[in-house]
């Protein structure tokens, strides 16, 4: 067996996203990353330092350091040095990792970072659905419950939304610094197409969105009800538009994490199972 470790280029990007599929479920930031805007690193969003690890000419992991300082990771072999040679190679700090959770666990000691303080630490729970057993709520169905695209004169509240949900869920500071890192995110998802409100009564009640997409697969992630409308069916609603759409785009899968027990029953209710564990941990 010849074991080799090299950065990636964008002519291995068929080998990459071969590799990925197989991984599919757990590995739509690394998949969708690379298909947007290829494997060259710039120090832009979505661009990343891509590392591989083969085993007889086969790629056999990835791990790869985002232009966000995260770091990506879908290595099932070689995990410990191919995380060190990545980040040794971008030569830039990491901010945190992102993908199943004990390949999470395992590139956080390679580089010395188990102990480091996190604003966010999480053994997340993954969810899939194929779309054909989407479940659509009855208020749904029934147009007590309407969902749209966001139009602009929806933006502030919706910024106020994600500057939230960043706050809430992943651990971020209140200050400006949020507040404009939310409101890019939030603009981006809407450019494209890849947001929805849920309506009722003529206010908005729920967002969903997507925070990477495929031709094949979706994932879901930004999703948000405030707290006096919670508990009502609202995130029920939103998410299964969205997911709608997405099938009539062509994906055929659905994927997302959450550790929030009030969440996850709501994600069961559209028909989403549990499949395993996701890491996702944000360094202090």
């Amino acid at each position: 067996m010849r074991n080799d470790i090299r950065t990636l280029e964008d002519s291995d990007l068929p080998e990459l996203e071969a590799f990925l599929i197989r991984h599919r479920d757990s590995s739509m930031f690394l998949r969708s990353n690379a298909r947007r805007v290829g494997l060259e690193y710039r120090n832009e969003p979505f661009h990343s330092l891509y590392v591989g690890a083969f085993e007889d000419n086969q790629l056999a992991g990835v791990v790869a350091h985002a232009w966000s300082g995260m770091l990506l990771v879908q290595c099932p072999a070689e995990n410990a040095l191919l995380t060190r040679t990545c980040v040794e190679r971008s030569g830039r700090t990491v901010s945190g990792f992102a993908g199943p959770a004990d390949q999470v666990r395992l590139a956080r000691t390679a580089l010395g970072l188990a102990d480091a303080p996190a604003r966010m630490e999480a053994s997340e729970w993954l969810y899939a659905l194929d779309l054909d057993h989407l479940v659509i709520p009855d208020p749904l169905q029934s147009g007590e419950i309407v969902c749209r695209a966001p139009r602009l004169e929806d933006r502030e509240t919706l910024n106020r939304w994600r500057f939230a949900y960043d706050v809430e869920t992943l651990g971020a500071e209140d200050s400006d610094e949020t507040r404009t890192r939310a409101a890019e995110t939030l603009d981006r998802q809407i450019a494209d197409g890849n947001a929805w409100v849920a309506i009722h009564n003529g206010k908005l009640v729920s967002l969903s969105a997507f925070n990477a997409t495929l031709p094949d697969i979706v994932q879901l992630g930004g999703i948000y009800t405030p707290p006096e409308f919670r508990g009502l069916g609202y995130a029920k609603a939103a998410v299964a538009a969205s997911l709608i759409a997405a099938r009539e785009r062509g994906a055929t899968r659905a994927v997302l994490f959450t550790s929030n027990p009030s969440a996850a029953r709501s994600y069961e209710a559209v028909g989403f199972q549990r499949i395993g564990d996701f890491g996702l941990v944000l360094l202090q």
